[in-house]
Parts: structure tokens; C-alpha cells; sequence
């Protein structure tokens, strides 16, 4: 196994299909990533018939314990950076409401405490939106309050909020482009 380096990457993966596969290929250019599994994003694998099968630098992390144990090593500077895509309304609106519950709610949580960046996939950001389901494209509605939490997280410190799968690779590609930096 390859040997593990600190900081990390933090990707959340959560219970929608938007992009899903192609949150997949994203994290595969990353080296030195955590992939934090919500239940929900277990549930979507299996619909997909998806596998985590990422590089050895890249641990998986299920959610599996109430308090969300593996978000501790946040407060050890394990990480530089979190990502939550493909991020469900039910998240983006926790988030906003500051309630952690789920490991993905945690990670973002912990991530602003330790002012670390965040960035989120947001699903919910236009009226209309067409999204892959497991048996292929469908129309998708957002209701009112979706919208209106995807725009109040866009006004959270050190969170940015992207709203289309491009915007999500060049706000990475920024991240890493800092990150190199620093090396």
C-alpha cells in the first residue's frame, strides 16, 4: 500500500445520482483523497451498480458510527480541503440550518471550524434541471426552499458553492493549483 500523506483531500459523497459517475473519474485524479460515504450515497452505489474502487492513496470512509468518528482527524491537520459532490438538497439545507447529523454534515461542520475550504456540487440550483437516474435521464423540479438554501450556503465563509459539473472540475483544479503551490 502506498504510503498515506497529510493533508488530504476530504470528498463527501451523498445520496444523489447528479454527476455521480463523474464525481467517480474527478476523484480518481486526485492523489492523497478521503472518500467519506454517506448511508444514502451506499444506496446510490448499488443502484448504479457502482464500486469504490479508487488508488491506494485513497481511503473510504463509511458511515458508520453515530458521532461521525473519522471526522476527528480534521483537528490533526489531516486535511486541506473538502468537497461534497454531488451534494442532496437534504445536505445543502443541514448545512445551512448547521446541523450535523450525517458524516457528510460532519465533515462540513468540522471543515468550518478548522476554517478549511469547502467546496459543494449543489444538485437544487435552477427551477428545471435534467439529472441521470439509474435508468436514464428525467426532468427534475426544485422546490422553492432548495433553491433558496443552495443560495444562503453561498454565503457561508470559505464555502464555495458550484452549480454544474465544469464548474466543480475548475474549482478543483484551482484547489490543487493552490495546494501544488504550497508544496
Amino acid at each position: 500500500m502506498t504510503r498515506l500523506r497529510t493533508p488530504r483531500w476530504a470528498w463527501v459523497l451523498t445520496g444523489s445520482g447528479h454527476f455521480f459517475v463523474e464525481c467517480f473519474e474527478l476523484i480518481r485524479s486526485l492523489d492523497h483523497c478521503d472518500v467519506f460515504v454517506t448511508k444514502a450515497a451506499d444506496e446510490v452505489l448499488r443502484m448504479y451498480g457502482l464500486k469504490l474502487d479508487f488508488s491506494d492513496t485513497t481511503r473510504v470512509l463509511h458511515d458508520k458510527t453515530a458521532s461521525a468518528v473519522p471526522v476527528g482527524e480534521f483537528y490533526h491537520g489531516v486535511y486541506h480541503s473538502v468537497v461534497i459532490a454531488p451534494a442532496t438538497s437534504n445536505t445543502v439545507a443541514k448545512c445551512v440550518a448547521g446541523i450535523s447529523d450525517t458524516i457528510a454534515t460532519n465533515v462540513y461542520a468540522q471543515a468550518g471550524k478548522c476554517r478549511l475550504p469547502s467546496i459543494v456540487f449543489a444538485c437544487d440550483t435552477a427551477p428545471e434541471l435534467e439529472t441521470m437516474a439509474p435508468h436514464g435521464m428525467v426532468k427534475v423540479y426544485p422546490r422553492p426552499i432548495d433553491l433558496e438554501n443552495t443560495a444562503r450556503l453561498k454565503t457561508f465563509e470559505r464555502t464555495q458553492v458550484v452549480e454544474s459539473f465544469a464548474d466543480l472540475e475548475l474549482a478543483v483544479a484551482r484547489r490543487k493549483g493552490e495546494i501544488d503551490g504550497r508544496d
